[in-house]
Formats: structure tokens, C-alpha cells, sequence
């Protein structure tokens, strides 16, 4: 498909959303008539039985934490597929290029001006990333945000150019292990509820401690944190290996 044709496709799926979404928010009741029974079940429960403020947080990984479960493997199953499919191409284009790298080339330069700018924001955007997944049971954020974050400031190395400079900024088993290893952190502390009182799978016994404090809320913190964990590792790896992609590209237009 030519780049024309892939405009004109985009294209229309963004027209086609946009006014799927303008009917939608129209169709939004105004401040203060949304209630409904389920909204108001949560919002009776959250705080007396989870001990947590953030009622979406107790609905995303204590009353349904199982299809939060699905959704992290949905993602798992994305990252593994792009990164496998990334590192076939590269295998078989060019034997000559290690890492995204030729060896003994050089990657390409970075002006100073951005890399000062851009490696500056790294260290507030990893603070802000924390900050978002450890307090996803108290105020507006999670797991999934605060992983989005924290891959953005690793975003921002890469855009430094660092990453081409020494490839421990990236090392791929280790993001490849830590995804893994967010993933059955999650299942884990689901086991905890059969293997602790015999109860179901991700029920929450653990010490559900005082509202509004950073220990409360059971089991919700742990699986923010494995959340987090996973989605930070996932995007980071998928942001290295097109990075690494684009380089084998751009080195096989050089040659």
C-alpha cells in the first residue's frame, strides 16, 4: 500500500472516529443526573469494605481484578509479538548489524541543546511515574498510567540518543524479564487468597489496613505495582526495538 492509500485509509477511520466520539460525549448526561445502581453500589462499598478512596482502583483490581488479569496478558501477548517480529526481520535483512547497530558505525548525532533538555526531564518524569502507580488507590492513576510515564522518561533517553551510546540503557532480557515477570507478579498475589484462606482466586485477604493511608486497600498496591511494572517494561521494548529497526533501516539506505 502506497503512502497516499494509507492516508486516505487513516483518513477516513479518523473522521469516523471523531464524530463517533462527538455523538458519544453529546449523549453524556449533565453534571449530577449520571447516577446509576451500579455507580452507587460502588461508591456505598469502596470505602467501608476496600478501605480505598479511589473507587475505580477497587473496581479495576479487586471486583474485577480478573479481567484486568486479561488485559495485562492482552498486552503481554502485543509486546511479545511486535518485539518477535522485529527481531526476525533484522536477523534475516542483515547479519552484519548487531543490535540495531553495525558494528564499529557510529549512531547518529545528537545536538547538545537536546540532549541537556531532553535528559533533564528524565529524573521528574520517572518521580512522576512512581508517584502515579504507588498512589493509584488514593488518587486518579494506576498502574497502567503510571507505566505509560515511566516509559515516556525511558522515551526520552532514547530521544537523548544515550541509548545508541552504551546498550545497557536498554538491555533487552532484562525488559523482556521484567514484563514477564509484572505479569505473574499479578497472578501471584491472585494465588494468595487460595493459598492464605482457601478463598477464590484474587480475593483479598490481605490487611486492608486505614483509608486514605499508603498501606490500605488489601492487595490493590501490590498489583498497581506489577501493573506498572509490566506496561512500563512492555512500552520500553517496544520503543527500543523500532528504535533499533529504524537504525537497520537507515544504516541499509546508507550502504
Amino acid at each position: 500500500m502506497n503512502p497516499r492509500a494509507r492516508g486516505a485509509l487513516f483518513g477516513v477511520g479518523a473522521v469516523g472516529l471523531g464524530l463517533s466520539l462527538l455523538a458519544a460525549v453529546r449523549g453524556l448526561p449533565a453534571m449530577d443526573q449520571g447516577h446509576s445502581a451500579y455507580g452507587d453500589a460502588v461508591n456505598a462499598t469502596t470505602v467501608p469494605l476496600r478501605q480505598t478512596v479511589n473507587a475505580v482502583a477497587a473496581v479495576t483490581f479487586d471486583y474485577r481484578g480478573f479481567d484486568t488479569l486479561g488485559e495485562e496478558f492482552i498486552l503481554f501477548a502485543a509486546v511479545m509479538g511486535v518485539t518477535l517480529l522485529l527481531r526476525e526481520r533484522r536477523t534475516e535483512e542483515d547479519s552484519g548489524l548487531r543490535g540495531g547497530m553495525r558494528v564499529g558505525a557510529e549512531p547518529p548525532g545528537t545536538t547538545d541543546a537536546l540532549r541537556v533538555w531532553t535528559l533533564a526531564q528524565v529524573a521528574p518524569g520517572l518521580l512522576l511515574g512512581l508517584y502515579v502507580v504507588v498512589h493509584g488507590h488514593l488518587s486518579p492513576g494506576g498502574g497502567f498510567q503510571g507505566g505509560v510515564v515511566l516509559a515516556g522518561a525511558a522515551a526520552l533517553v532514547f530521544l537523548a540518543g544515550a541509548s545508541w551510546r552504551t546498550r545497557r540503557l536498554n538491555p533487552m532480557a532484562l525488559l523482556d524479564g521484567l514484563e514477564g515477570l509484572g505479569v505473574a507478579g499479578f497472578a501471584g498475589v491472585g494465588l494468595l487468597g487460595m493459598l492464605l484462606a482457601g478463598q477464590e482466586f484474587l480475593r483479598n485477604v490481605l490487611p486492608l489496613g486505614t483509608r486514605g493511608e499508603l498501606p490500605s486497600a488489601g492487595q490493590v498496591p501490590l498489583l498497581n505495582g506489577f501493573v506498572g511494572l509490566a506496561v512500563s517494561a512492555g512500552i520500553i521494548l517496544i520503543l527500543a526495538e523500532l528504535l533499533d529497526q529504524t537504525l537497520v533501516d537507515r544504516r541499509k539506505g546508507d550502504a
